[in-house]
């Protein structure tokens, strides 16, 4: 599937600033970019068309041999996180160009992908916000427990996907319609309205809807 042109950042955490008319907007603080292009493929060479973007400098006793030479390629360095990107068409972009946060501007409606906070293992009325049996009235030590989960003798299983207790969180989630309020190129640093996925320092890829 093919994507809009995007860039890698951290989630610095959220703030707020104050708008134009005085009320106070509540907004999360990436630190996206600056991202170098570290390999181009096409059609003709790969199959497809994409672009390769490294984010991050890493020392060189934290990269593999074989990751060195891929980064050499590019001569701008080593690089702790990697992102493909596709396109339909060829990439514009030539090997070692950089990517910045100048690709945003205030008013844009972007994208942001992340992991979630990871909640360990919850039970069904936590993951899914079951409302559990009553607490009194015949219930008995099964005020939070699943109840009935399958059939009788036919067909005799737990059908898969029932909803049922499991580890929570710590997925790859897309945020759509969030609204760019602020970009301070001088900082790499974008403000954006409202949450974003992610912990605090956690790697996101920001990109045009």
């Amino acid at each position: 599937m093919a994507e809009k042109m995007g860039i890698l950042g951290r989630k610095l955490g959220m703030t707020r600033i104050f708008a134009g008319d005085g009320q106070a907007v509540a907004v999360t603080v990436i630190e996206a970019g600056p991202c170098a292009v570290t390999q181009i493929k096409t059609v003709e060479t790969d199959g497809y068309n994409a672009l390769q973007i490294g984010f991050e400098l890493a020392k060189d006793k934290h990269i593999n041999r074989p990751m060195r030479g891929h980064f050499s390629k590019s001569t701008r360095g080593l690089f702790r996180h990697t992102k493909e990107i596709r396109f339909v068409d060829a990439p514009t972009q030539n090997l070692g160009d950089e990517l910045t946060v100048n690709m945003f501007k205030a008013g844009d409606t972007i994208k942001v992908t992340g992991k979630s906070i990871g909640k360990g293992f919850q039970g069904r009325m936590r993951r899914w916000n079951f409302a559990g049996s009553k607490d009194s009235h015949g219930c008995e030590k099964v005020h939070r427990n699943n109840g009935s989960i399958g059939n009788n003798t036919f067909p005799g299983h737990v059908f898969k996907g029932r909803k049922m207790a499991g580890h929570w969180g710590n997925e790859t989630v897309t945020e759509l319609g969030l609204k760019v309020v602020s970009v301070r190129l001088e900082d790499n640093v974008i403000l954006v309205k409202g949450s974003v996925p992610g912990p605090k320092n956690g790697l996101v890829f920001v990109r045009q809807q």
